[in-house]
C-alpha cells in the first residue's frame, strides 16, 4: 500500500469537488452525452498506455489527448465562460475585491430600493397583469449587467409608470426582451438575456420566466415577471423563483431587494 499523507486526501478531495462541479455543469448544459464519453475515453487510454503498455495504439491516444484539451475548450466554450463567470458572479468574491480595495464603489450598481424607484414598478406591473401584458424586469444589484444593457436598446430615463407600460406596450418596437433597471433609472430596454434549461421550472412558465431564472443565476439580479397568458407576477432571484405575487407582495419584496 502506498503511503497517503494529509496533502494526498486534500489533493484527492479537490479532484473530486472538479469533477463534480464539472458534472453539475453538463448536466445543467444538457451536455452529459458528451461528458460520460470523454471519461471513457480517458479510462480508455489509461488501460492501454498505463496498464498494458500498448505502445502503438498507445501512441495514437497520446497524440489525441494531447490536442484533447484544446478540443475541449472549443466545444465547451460556452460551459467553461458560464462556469467561470458563475464564481465571478459570487457574493464572496465581491467581498474579496472589496477587501483587497479592488472593488471600491460597494453600491455603484446596487438597486435603489426606495419609494420613489419602487412605486411606479409596482403600480406598471399591476396594471400590466390586468390588461394581460407580458413584460420582463431586470433590477441590478451588485453584479453590473452593463453586457446584457448592450444587447439592447439604451434609454436611461426616470422610471416612470407611463414610460414602463409604453416599453412593453404590444405594438411598441421594445416590448420584447427585457428591460433593466440600474442606478435608479431605466438602463435598457429589448435586452437579450441567457435562458435557463432548469428541469424544476414548471411547464406552464413561458421564455420570460426562463430568461428570469437565468440572469438571476447567472447574476444577483432580481428580475420580475408579468405573464401575457395569464396575467400572473412572477419573480427570480438565485435559484428561487415566487409566483403569484399580490402588489404588496411585490412591494415588500423590492423594498428589500432580494428574497
Amino acid at each position: 500500500m502506498p503511503n497517503i499523507n494529509f496533502k494526498d486526501i486534500i489533493d484527492i478531495f479537490l479532484v473530486a469537488i472538479v469533477l463534480f462541479y464539472c458534472y453539475k455543469l453538463m448536466k445543467q448544459s444538457r451536455s452529459m452525452n458528451i461528458f460520460y464519453g470523454i471519461l471513457l475515453f480517458i479510462s480508455f487510454w489509461i488501460i492501454i498506455s498505463k496498464v498494458l503498455e500498448m505502445k502503438l495504439l498507445g501512441g495514437i491516444l497520446d497524440q489525441l489527448v494531447g490536442v484533447g484539451a484544446l478540443a475541449i475548450i472549443i466545444l465547451f466554450q460556452e460551459d467553461i465562460r458560464r462556469f467561470f463567470y458563475n464564481i465571478g458572479a459570487q457574493q464572496q468574491a465581491h467581498r474579496f475585491l472589496r477587501f483587497f480595495r479592488l472593488d471600491k464603489h460597494k453600491n455603484a450598481g446596487e438597486f435603489r430600493n426606495d419609494r420613489e424607484t419602487i412605486f411606479p414598478i409596482v403600480m406598471a406591473c399591476m396594471n400590466m397583469s390586468k390588461q394581460h401584458v407580458g413584460a420582463l424586469i431586470v433590477l441590478q444589484n451588485d453584479i453590473p449587467l452593463t453586457d446584457f444593457v448592450r444587447s439592447g436598446e439604451v434609454v436611461d430615463a426616470k422610471i416612470t409608470q407611463r414610460l414602463i407600460e409604453n416599453i412593453f406596450f404590444k405594438n411598441s418596437p421594445l416590448h420584447d426582451g427585457a428591460m433593466i433597471v440600474a442606478k435608479g433609472r431605466i438602463s435598457a430596454a429589448a435586452c437579450i438575456l441567457p435562458i435557463s434549461h432548469d428541469l424544476d421550472i414548471p411547464k406552464e412558465f413561458g421564455l420570460r420566466h426562463r430568461a428570469a431564472k437565468g440572469i438571476s443565476k447567472e447574476t444577483d439580479a432580481l428580475a420580475i415577471v408579468v405573464s401575457e397568458e395569464t396575467g400572473n407576477i412572477s419573480a427570480a432571484y438565485g435559484d428561487m423563483l415566487r409566483a403569484h405575487l399580490t402588489a404588496e407582495q411585490l412591494e415588500k419584496l423590492l423594498m428589500k431587494g432580494k428574497f
